[in-house]
């Protein structure tokens, strides 16, 4: 018959080993995870962007993108919630832009929905890299959620950014807009009016 403090040990020694199983079974999921990540990341060096994709917010950006434009003749562009359309038209019209590249799109009320309206369009139409047009105070949590989104339908991008004279967004912009694109990625919703109360 074992002793009281053998049975204890064996009490004790169980939820150890269990944690230590479920903690290794953790990381090594999360080590597939980065490793799919990083995977997709390097495929991607070598995929051509198919379209520029560009993120509304400040009229600057249009311009930018509209010279960029004349750089890649042969891209479509998208503008994701920019300027007013008479506006925007007009900034690419005046770049010698054909009008027949420029798609704007108003869908996006904020960041993270800039790249939920337009990931599951892009992936019907096989885009499957893209030019990421931005603020340079912007691009951090921009490519962030891009990782996400894009990610999530195995599109990728190359980031540009739009120099500007600003600091860089606060961090808890970016862990607040990682966790609604996961949100995205999981069930759907974006968790816009729940962002709108922590601006």
């Amino acid at each position: 018959m074992r002793s009281r403090s053998a049975a204890h040990r064996t009490k004790t020694a169980w939820p150890k080993r269990a944690f230590r199983h479920v903690s290794r079974f953790v990381s090594g999921l999360a080590l597939l995870l980065l490793f799919g990540f990083g995977y997709q990341r390097v495929e991607g060096l070598w995929r051509e962007p198919e379209a520029v994709l560009v993120l509304g917010g400040a009229a600057e950006r249009e311009r930018f993108a509209a010279e960029f434009a004349k750089q890649h003749p042969d891209l479509p562009i998208w503008v994701s919630s920019g300027s007013n359309p008479e506006y925007a038209e007009w900034v690419f019209t005046e770049a010698g832009i054909d009008p027949n590249r420029i798609h704007l799109d108003y869908q996006a009320v904020d960041t993270v929905t800039n790249f939920t309206t337009l990931a599951d369009y892009f992936k019907t139409r096989n885009i499957r890299s893209v030019y990421l047009i931005t603020s340079d105070y912007h691009m951090r949590r921009a490519q962030v959620i891009g990782e996400i989104v894009l990610g999530s339908r195995g599109i990728d991008f190359r980031p540009v950014a739009v120099p500007s004279a600003r600091s860089p967004e606060p961090l808890s912009k970016v862990v607040r807009d990682a966790a609604r694109a996961t949100l995205w990625v999981v069930t759907g919703e974006t968790g816009s009016s729940l962002a709108a109360k922590f601006r």
